[in-house]
This record gives structure tokens, C-alpha cells and sequence, in this order.
């Protein structure tokens, strides 16, 4: 017979005292600092708050140090200390079109107006391993450069004054939080994209992956990807205006998508969006691509049974707390459902057995 263990509560204690001397590793080695990981590892932190909903690179930095760099763990630790944080209230949208570009590239216009800069960025390195850094090498010094204090507008805007591209539809209403009510389907536009912000990246790169190969029928080009800092506005009704309450680093991508129009629509390019906290180019770009293909329906565009065009599958398999949740519970004791499907299996061999007896017997 199978039987519950006794003695959890004390076997969990040494459970938790076992991780953190596992988490701590060789003591004969300096201990990360949340200020090194803050600094060091940007992209994993800036990953973490865009999943978690929570923009406080020391809280992410803290977070993936004590999940010893798992950072669904350390998703999760932020999801649950952001439930108990008090709501003063609701800042207004930010205005990418004052955005300080850190990096700003597009693949559909060269002489971009405002120009395009590279910033910092893999996409020309050699992918080498650098055994400079294995030796505590010092680090290069950037160039000065003056960041740009005009505007920079969207490369979209000079599409819309042709009438190009498909214009946005747009509402004063303010849409529902998806981090105080639960996702239901169909989902807004507005909703959708809330969803995808904070959806697992593996998850949103596989399925924008998807549409490029041809599940989706919806090729795209990279109209904009523009990473920098906003400023974050929230009226003060004692005031009677706004004021900057703080700065974020945001990544915004825009996408153009051939479309050859519908019944209700004239042929015109069409347009994916995708906005990220922090220097997340990868998930933003994905998400505009996720973005256009579940905008079929309202774009009069045939079904065509990809996994991307399933706004169903998508959103509810995108969000990686969700999916590790009902994946890891199975870990979990079942002793119950098990020895019920144990005594279930036995029954129907016993009942098996028998009638196969009876039948050599005749």
C-alpha cells in the first residue's frame, strides 16, 4: 500500500533551510548584491517587472536573487507583493512621442525623420564568447553621445497622412485593468494587449514565430522599435493639473502588415502594436506580431486556424504564473486521487481476468 509521509511540517523547515544554502552556493565566493543584479543583469530584471506588472528594478533585482535566477520565480514573487500594495490611483498615458530614444531603428525607412540610432544592442556582435569578462576585464568606455531633446515623432504618423494605413479606432472610455478583473473573452483590443504585455516571453516569441512561418498568412515589417524613458503623468485634483510623478523605460514597437483589404475595407497596410516595460525589444516586437494576427476578426480577414489567430488559446496560455501553477501542483501530494485510480485499475483487471477464465472455461 501507498501511505501519507509523516512529519511534513519539519521536513518542509529543512526544505526552506536547504534552499537558502543552496541559494547562497560556495560562501568562499562574494555574494551578489540586489545593487550588482539591479545593474548587471538589466535585461533579466527589466523582464521580470514587465511579467510582473510592478516597474522597481531593486524589488525585481531582489526577487531574482532570492529565487536563485529562476525568473518565473521571481515573476511570481512580484505578483504576489504587488497584490499588497495600496492603489493611490491611475496615472494618464504616457506619450511615447517625447520619449528620450535611447535606441530608435526602423526597417522600413532609411533617412527616418529624427534619424535612427542604434543604441545599445546584439544585433551586431559576433556572438563570441567575451573570456575578457571571465578575467574581470575592465569595461569599455561608451562614446559621449547628447541625447536628442526634440521629439521624435512616429514613423506611422507619415503612413496615416496618406492614408496608408488602416487608421486606429479610439475611445475616451477607460479600459478594464486586467490586474483587478479577471480576463474575459471576447476581450477589447485594450485588454488583449494588457495580456500579451505580461505574457510569458518564450510563449509570445513562439507564437509570433508561428505567424513569420506562415500560420497566419501575415508578413511584417518593423515600422519602428523605439527604447527610452517616458515621463509618467497623474492628475492631482487639489491641483487641478498634472505633474510628473516619475520616469519609466519603455519599449514600443509598431508594425506595418500587408492587407488587401476586405468588404468593408479598402486596401491599406494594417499595423501590430507592442509596448513593454524596460529594454525588452524581443517580447515587444513579438507582441506586435501576436497583436495583428488576433486583430482578424475586426479587420473582416478569414480564420485560418492558426494557433495565433485563437484569441482563446493565446491569452489563456500566455501567462507563465498561470501555466506554473497548474503544472507544478501535480508535484504536490495526491495520495488520494491516486489510490482511487489505483483500486479503479485493479477492479477493471480482477473484472478482465474473470471474464477471460470464463471464457476458456466454455
Amino acid at each position: 500500500m501507498y501511505v501519507a509521509v509523516k512529519g511534513g511540517e519539519r521536513a518542509i523547515d529543512n526544505a526552506h533551510a536547504w534552499l537558502a544554502e543552496e541559494r547562497r552556493g560556495d560562501t568562499d565566493v562574494a555574494e551578489l548584491s540586489v545593487a550588482q543584479i539591479r545593474e548587471q543583469m538589466a535585461l533579466a530584471v527589466n523582464r521580470v517587472m514587465a511579467e510582473g506588472s510592478l516597474y522597481d528594478p531593486d524589488l525585481a533585482a531582489l526577487a531574482i536573487k532570492q529565487s536563485r535566477g529562476d525568473l518565473i520565480e521571481a515573476i511570481f514573487l512580484i505578483r504576489a507583493y504587488r497584490t499588497t500594495l495600496p492603489r493611490f490611483g491611475g496615472s494618464n498615458p504616457i506619450d511615447t512621442d517625447t520619449m528620450q530614444c535611447d535606441r530608435r531603428v526602423s526597417a522600413t525607412f532609411k533617412d527616418a525623420p529624427g534619424g535612427q540610432v542604434l543604441g545599445p544592442t546584439f544585433d551586431y556582435t559576433h556572438r563570441l564568447l567575451d573570456f575578457k569578462l571571465a578575467a574581470d576585464g575592465e569595461a569599455p568606455k561608451a562614446p559621449s553621445t547628447t541625447a536628442p531633446t526634440e521629439p521624435t515623432p512616429h514613423i506611422m504618423s507619415f503612413l496615416d497622412r496618406e492614408n496608408l494605413i488602416q487608421p486606429e479606432k479610439t475611445s475616451d472610455a477607460t479600459p478594464d485593468d486586467l490586474t483587478r478583473k479577471p480576463l474575459e473573452l471576447p476581450a477589447s483590443r485594450a485588454l488583449r494587449l494588457q495580456s500579451l504585455a505580461r505574457a510569458d516571453e518564450g510563449f509570445i516569441l513562439g507564437m509570433a514565430y508561428s505567424t513569420q512561418r506562415g500560420y497566419a498568412r501575415n508578413h511584417a515589417f518593423v515600422a519602428e522599435l523605439r527604447i527610452g524613458a517616458v515621463a509618467v503623468e497623474m492628475d492631482i485634483p487639489e491641483l487641478g493639473f498634472a505633474i510628473d510623478i516619475g520616469e519609466i523605460t519603455v519599449t514600443e514597437c509598431e508594425t506595418v502588415n500587408q492587407f488587401q483589404g476586405s468588404k468593408t475595407e479598402p486596401p491599406q497596410f494594417t499595423r501590430g502594436y507592442g509596448l513593454v516595460f524596460g529594454m525588452t525589444e524581443r517580447k515587444a516586437i513579438s507582441m506586435a506580431l501576436v497583436d495583428r494576427a488576433l486583430r482578424w476578426k475586426e479587420l473582416g480577414e478569414d480564420n485560418l486556424g492558426a494557433p495565433a489567430q485563437d484569441e482563446e488559446f493565446v491569452l489563456y496560455h500566455s501567462d507563465n504564473i498561470q501555466a506554473t501553477g497548474f503544472l507544478e501542483h501535480i508535484k504536490l501530494p495526491h495520495y488520494v486521487d491516486f489510490q482511487s485510480e489505483l483500486e479503479l485499475i485493479r477492479k477493471l483487471r480482477r473484472e478482465a481476468q474473470d471474464a477471460m477464465s470464463q471464457e476458456a472455461a466454455q
